[in-house]
């Protein structure tokens, strides 16, 4: 499989909620990171292996979303490294404010699998839709 497409795979499986089938896609050390002042991890540091991720932002994030969806755009690939230009929308519960937000996804992969995932987002809206006010 080629970067692009395990990537376009990374997002199908987080689509339809199969955790496991997207944990498998990742490297055992991985670095997933979202954005500074994202509410999830506001810090911006990385969550290092599938436990980590799951335990922090899979769990968590999950249920917490309704009718969530990322709009993949253009994928522009350079030596192992992909940038991809998305959109994510859906309704947060807890406030019942809908999102569509711009957001860039950089994902570094080696021999298959995605090494790294680091997130950018507009955290100003996002912290908006969830009802954080800083």
């Amino acid at each position: 499989m080629t970067n692009v497409e395990v990537v376009k795979q990374c997002y199908e499986k987080f689509k339809k909620g199969d955790v496991p089938g997207l944990l498998e896609l990742f490297d055992p050390r991985i670095e997933f990171r979202l954005a500074e002042g994202h509410p999830y991890q506001v810090s911006g540091k990385p969550w290092v292996g599938g436990q980590e991720i799951t335990q922090h932002f899979f769990i968590k994030a999950g249920p917490e979303w309704q009718d969530w969806d990322v709009l993949v755009g253009e994928i522009l690939e350079a030596r192992g490294a992909l940038a991809v230009e998305c959109r994510y929308v859906g309704v947060y519960k807890p406030t019942g404010r809908s999102m569509d937000i711009q957001v860039c996804h950089i994902w570094r992969l080696r021999n298959g699998k995605v090494t790294s995932f680091h997130q950018y987002i507009d955290t100003a809206r996002l912290q908006k839709v969830m009802g954080y006010t800083g």
